[in-house]
């Protein structure tokens, strides 16, 4: 049994802080978060207590887990209290929105021993899962073009986009990450185009809400990435792999699987409305993960240094679209 508190009460803390609770294998001991409503009606939701501050979770010995999913310029920081305290860390992506910050931090991970897992949730959705796995069995050959859409049904407010790093390390990111672990190599070149086609205010906040991102190994294989801040549909979630013996892909996971049926064809039900319904089975198996892996002692996965290739990819990406040149990774 392990003692886990989560750090931030807002949407995805609610989510970690609910699968925690649920665990077998785990007690959720407390909830912190700057707003003291939004904690308390988290802690009364799921049996747990209220922690005055971030630095009294990781001050108490009896705490054997943070999970961070606080604001991103807290991150780095906390994540070095904590495994300096001789905690095991999961902390949502991304560690921070500078590079440099990062690879300060998991230096500061390595010297203390730390245990630290990112939250990159989709290699835990059982689809994506699945499509990896048969990729790994050799389904398909080798991978040769990986394609990954990936549409959010509507724009976030223009006061978060100005905080939030951009679209390729907001919300890229994610896909980035999927791209190095279905290519099973690093991405050597990235070529980025991007527009604000869905709202100009997105556009005059210096940000894009449109995006295309080419990448290409060393030995050749290539990933298509295609982003947008609108869907009309639901929350548009596709991955195709193309091998030399074949495809595998994924598709949208429909609110039902119902189809009608009639002279004017056949009609099925929209996407998912939006990524904490879509992931929320990937969600749970990422905490039993995390939870499972920190008991046996066994490599906390995804690693830092994978939160850490997909923010360089997102940097790349943010200066190929600005310059109008492929940039080349070392």
């Amino acid at each position: 049994m392990i003692s886990i508190c989560v750090l931030g009460a807002g949407r995805i803390g609610q989510i970690h802080a609910r699968n925690v609770a649920a665990h077998p294998k785990a007690r959720l001991v407390g909830v912190t978060d700057v707003s003291a409503d939004a904690a308390a009606s988290l802690a009364q939701a799921t049996g747990a207590k209220v922690f005055a501050s971030n630095e009294a979770v990781i001050a108490d010995s009896s705490v054997g887990a943070v999970l961070i999913c606080t604001p991103t310029d807290t991150h780095a920081d906390l994540i070095e209290l904590a495994v300096k305290a001789g905690k095991a860390v999961f902390c949502e992506k991304p560690v921070d929105l500078s590079a440099a910050r990062v690879r300060q931090c998991l230096d500061v991970v390595t010297t203390a021993g730390g245990k630290l897992m990112i939250g990159f949730n989709r290699r835990f959705d059982p689809n994506f899962h699945a499509l990896k796995q048969r990729l790994l069995e050799g389904e398909i050959g080798a991978p040769e073009i990986v394609s990954i859409i990936s549409k959010d049904p509507s724009p976030p407010p223009v006061s978060y986009i100005a905080r939030s790093g951009g679209i390729f390390r907001d919300m890229m990111i994610h896909d980035l990450d999927l791209a190095r672990y279905l290519l099973g190599e690093e991405p050597v070149e990235v070529s980025a185009m991007a527009a604000a086609l869905v709202d100009p205010a997105i556009g005059t906040a210096g940000d894009f809400d449109s995006a295309v991102v080419n990448l290409k190994t060393a030995s050749g294989k290539l990933c298509q990435i295609s982003n947008s801040r609108r869907a009309t549909f639901g929350y548009d979630q596709r991955i195709e792999v193309h091998g030399a013996l074949g495809m595998l892909r994924a598709h949208n996971v429909p609110l039902t699987t119902v189809e009608k049926a009639g002279s004017h064809g056949f009609t099925t039900e929209p996407a998912l409305p939006f990524f904490l319904e879509r992931y929320a089975a990937a969600y749970r198996t990422e905490i039993d993960t995390f939870i499972e892996s920190v008991l046996a002692g066994s490599v906390l996965y995804p690693t830092g240094i994978d939160g850490l290739k997909a923010l360089e990819l997102a940097d790349a990406a943010t200066e190929s679209a600005k310059s109008g040149k492929t940039v080349r990774l070392g």
